[in-house]
């Protein structure tokens, strides 16, 4: 009989978990030691993912996950105020552009896959829809379409926006590099903490469980962004639990490499560099077009039309210090522009299924 180190009374699934987010906590000290912006999310998953191509067993179970997206939208809202709420008015003519610039960059960059990879375009157009990866990997499954390429590409196209965007918004000053002080949630009464907590993790159940478009965080964003704008509630969450939010979203998008070979990245990271490099060329277009015309921050319309999964993209909003209500509207948008899209594409290029 193999031995094992393990008792026998831990199990597996919970000793896979404590790895990878220990992998995940000194990845992100290190980055955020270093003084990178976003540190603890961008750290975390690049250091997962690295174990994950080592062929390390990381794993980060669903009901955990959940967990930890209540907790970013508990903290999103916390930085709402009354401007913010008031500037709401402001925006649809922003997320209509965004609406437009998600369907040119999904095409240019599906032509992109399509001419120069081979790929079929049913399979071009899953690899180049901006987040909604879940979806995406279902209706390609269904189709027969190549899982692992999309999966891949997608992944690819998240951590590059993940580890570079803030990077880049610091490098060209419209970002402060070092983060803010977090406010601890005990400078409030802990009967107003325990109320946001309840509160937030109600309607985020009720969101995710009527499949409302990213619910777990948009709900308890909601929420708090509610209870905080109107000054009811001051309370916020510790500063170690947002940082600890972070690691593990962090953790979340670097173990998507997982049971992924060094070999078979290499096979399509040509396919996902190019694809992404098409699909930011298109976005940025459309982003600078609603700057010029728009009294909107950059680092908020860079954020909002970054074409990145829904959570990594919100979280940065609140590493960044950015409006996150702005940034949340955006690609709750684009989330749903995506999953109404995809019964189109599959109608259009897929045949019969």
């Amino acid at each position: 009989m193999r031995p094992t180190w393990r008792p026998t009374w831990i199990p597996s699934w919970l000793i896979r978990l404590a790895e990878t987010l220990l992998i995940g906590a000194v990845g992100g000290a290190i980055f955020a030691w270093l003084g990178f912006p976003a540190g603890w999310l961008s750290g975390s998953m690049i250091a997962v993912a690295a174990a994950a191509l080592a062929q390390r067993p990381v794993h980060i179970p669903v009901p955990f996950g959940r967990v930890v997206f209540v907790a970013v939208g508990i903290s999103l809202g916390a930085a709402v105020t009354p401007e913010t709420l008031r500037g709401i008015a402001t925006w649809p003519f922003s997320v209509a552009m965004l609406a437009v610039a998600v369907i040119c960059a999904t095409f240019a960059s599906a032509f992109y896959l399509r001419k120069l990879h081979r790929w079929d375009m049913l399979s071009a157009l899953f690899g180049s829809m901006p987040g909604a990866l879940s979806q995406v990997i279902v209706y390609a499954n269904r189709n027969k379409s190549d899982l692992r390429g999309i999966a891949i590409v997608q992944t690819i196209r998240v951590v590059i926006l993940t580890a570079c965007l803030p990077a880049t918004l610091v490098a060209l000053g419209l970002v402060d590099a070092a983060p803010a002080n977090l406010r601890s949630g005990f400078e409030a009464p802990l009967h107003e903490l325990a109320i946001l907590i309840v509160a937030c993790s109600v309607i985020a159940a009720l969101l995710q469980w009527v499949r409302f478009p990213g619910g777990l965080i948009f709900g308890a964003m909601m929420v708090s962004a509610v209870l905080h704008g109107t000054g009811w509630i001051h309370a916020v969450l510790p500063w170690w639990v947002v940082n600890a939010a972070m690691v593990s979203l962090g953790a979340i998008t670097g173990s998507r490499f997982a049971n992924t070979g060094m070999r078979l990245l290499l096979q399509y990271l040509a396919a996902g560099l190019g694809s992404f490099a098409v699909a930011i060329a298109v976005v940025s277009a459309f982003a600078w077009v609603a700057i010029s015309l728009m009294a909107f921050r950059i680092p908020d319309v860079v954020v909002s039309y970054a074409p990145g999964a829904l959570d990594a993209m919100m979280i940065l909003a609140l590493a960044l210090h950015l409006d996150p209500v702005f940034v949340g509207a955006h690609h709750v948008a684009r989330f749903l522009l995506v999953s109404l899209a995809l019964p189109v594409f599959v109608r259009m290029f897929g045949g019969k299924q």
